[in-house]
């Protein structure tokens, strides 16, 4: 049940037009599976987070031939070719590990690129968890928001209304 929970927060951040969520990032539950999916979901963005800077590493002995090429077949074989596959390996690794875990290749796809891009600079608290007002109507369930930060923020102006004083 999480696993489809997280795809589908996860999903909500794709680029469809039809049938696409209402807001993106966000889904509504109830605050208990909500409480729950959270370190789920955190673990897996910090994942995608590893990774992208494991890659990033990496980038300094990748070759710019072309895959397949008689250049880059000399590359592999290559210290640099050598170095670059003991630099990723440990992001394929954590890319493995979060499809096992999702069972979803375009939800690791989002993982790894757009949020690990967007939570690049951040150490964590990937997530937040609102409570709704109303209850579900068949069980009376008390439901919650769980999103993604940053994104849906609102941004206060900077001013706070001073003490009200009284004016002769």
């Amino acid at each position: 049940m999480f696993r489809n929970m997280a795809v589908s927060l996860v999903m909500t951040l794709a680029d469809s037009e039809e049938g696409g969520a209402k807001v993106r990032g966000r889904i509504v539950t109830t605050v208990a599976k909500a409480k729950e999916l959270r370190p789920f979901i955190e673990k897996i963005i910090t994942m995608g987070r590893k990774a992208r800077q494991l890659v990033q590493q990496a980038e300094q002995f990748s070759s710019e031939a072309e895959r397949g090429s008689d250049a880059w077949q000399e590359w592999r074989k290559s210290d640099a070719g050598k170095n670059w596959v003991r630099a990723t390996a440990p992001a394929l690794a954590l890319r493995r590990r979060a499809f096992a875990a999702l069972r979803s290749k375009a939800a690791v796809e989002l993982v790894f690129g757009q949020l690990a891009e967007r939570f690049e600079s951040r150490a964590g608290g990937y997530t937040r968890i609102v409570r709704l007002a109303r209850v579900r109507l068949g069980d009376a369930g008390e439901q919650a928001i769980i999103e993604f930060v940053g994104e849906n923020d609102r941004v206060s102006s900077g001013r706070r209304r001073g003490p009200a004083v009284e004016v002769n």
